[in-house]
């Protein structure tokens, strides 16, 4: 089952249980897929609709981070409940200890040795632990903490 057809049947679940709180995601999260379907011009493939839902839990999280200093504490648990449910539609995230060791074998395979080889290792990186659901800016700090 693709994950239009997933996402479609829990919307439909969802309004048939009355919960909006699950709805309303749900539905950005279609609209935002058929939006990159209409662009491209074509079907998505899966990586491109995890690729949809991974930016829409990054703009969760900076949301998150802008309620927070703003004081909207109401704001920011909403999002966060946005991002439990945008979360069961991507594969599971890679452990501290798979990105810290995807950073240092991509070190040694780029012969890193300072802080201006850093866009070829998080490329290495990234391609590594492709699959998995990697937060970049975990990935950056491991990879500055290493080379720096």
């Amino acid at each position: 089952m693709s994950l239009e057809q997933s996402l479609t049947t829990d919307i439909v679940t969802a309004m048939k249980a009355k919960d909006a709180a699950r709805l309303t995601p749900l539905r950005m999260l279609k609209t935002a897929l058929t939006n990159k379907s209409i662009e491209k011009g074509r079907a998505l493939e899966a990586a491109e609709e995890l690729q949809v839902v991974s930016q829409l839990v990054k703009q969760r999280r900076d949301s998150i981070d802008q309620f927070t200093k703003g004081g909207r504490k109401d704001l920011a648990d909403k999002e966060q409940a946005e991002i439990v449910i945008l979360d069961t539609y991507l594969p599971p995230s890679a452990s501290d200890d798979e990105i810290g060791a995807a950073v240092v074998a991509a070190i040694t395979e780029t012969g890193a040795a300072s802080q201006k080889d850093m866009g070829r290792v998080m490329k290495a990186v990234m391609a590594a632990l492709a699959g998995k659901t990697v937060d970049g800016k975990k990935v950056n700090e491991a990879v500055r903490k290493i080379l720096g």
